[in-house]
C-alpha cells in the first residue's frame, strides 16, 4: 500500500498524564484532551457541514510504533485507513486508523466498508466499545506522519499536534490517530 508512513523518525508519543501542557498551543489543547467523539464535536462546530474525505484505505504494514501499540508482530499486515475530517471544504483533522486482520471478523467486518462514513460514528454508538488512555505527539516537518497529514495543505504548519488511542470492539483492537490541522485551531471550542 502506498503512503504507509513507514520511514522517518519514530514519533515520541507520551501519555496525557506526562504531557507538559504549557508546551501545547492553547488552541489545540481542548481538542487533544477531549475524550468524547471527535466526529460529534466537529459536527457541532460545523453546523452540519462535516464530511469525511478518504485519502486511502487498503492492506499495508503499520509503522513499528503502531504495530507495537496493537501488540502485532513486525511485518504483519493490517487495514490502514487514512482520511481527512472536513468542516465545509477545510480539512480540520487527518486521521489514520490501523485495524488488524483479526479485528475484522464478525460484526466488525463493517469497519472495512465505511467508505466516507465516519469511524467515530461507529465506535461511539457501539455499546461494546472500550477506549484506552490517549497518547499525544508533536510532529515536525521531516516526520513521515507529518508529511502524510499535511500533504494536501497549501501552507503546512511549523508543527502538528496529534493524539492516538487504542479502541476495542468486543475485545478486538484498533488504533486511531488524529492530527489537528491549522484550520481547527482557528475555531474556538
Amino acid at each position: 500500500m502506498k503512503n504507509a508512513a513507514r520511514s522517518g523518525p519514530v514519533p515520541h508519543w507520551q501519555s496525557l498524564a506526562r504531557l507538559a501542557r504549557a508546551q501545547v498551543p492553547a488552541r489545540y489543547l481542548p481538542w487533544l484532551l477531549d475524550s468524547a467523539s471527535l466526529t460529534r464535536r466537529i459536527i457541532g462546530a460545523c453546523s452540519g457541514e462535516f464530511h469525511v474525505r478518504v485519502q486511502s484505505q487498503g492492506w499495508g504494514r503499520p509503522r513499528p510504533d503502531e504495530a507495537h501499540a496493537l501488540g502485532m508482530r513486525a511485518h504483519t499486515h493490517a487495514l490502514v485507513r487514512q482520511v481527512q475530517l472536513l468542516c465545509g471544504n477545510e480539512p480540520w483533522v487527518y486521521a489514520r486508523t490501523i485495524i488488524p486482520r483479526a479485528t475484522l471478523t464478525g460484526v466488525e467486518r463493517r469497519l472495512a466498508h465505511l467508505k466516507s462514513r465516519s469511524l467515530g460514528a461507529v465506535l461511539f454508538t457501539d455499546p461494546s466499545m472500550r477506549r484506552g488512555g490517549a497518547e499525544v505527539v508533536r510532529l515536525a516537518p521531516g516526520d513521515a506522519l507529518y508529511e502524510l497529514a499535511t500533504r494536501a495543505l497549501a501552507a503546512p504548519p511549523a508543527e502538528l499536534w496529534g493524539r492516538r488511542a487504542l479502541f476495542e470492539l468486543r475485545g478486538k483492537p484498533l488504533l486511531v490517530s488524529e492530527f489537528f490541522l491549522p484550520a481547527i485551531g482557528e475555531f474556538c471550542p
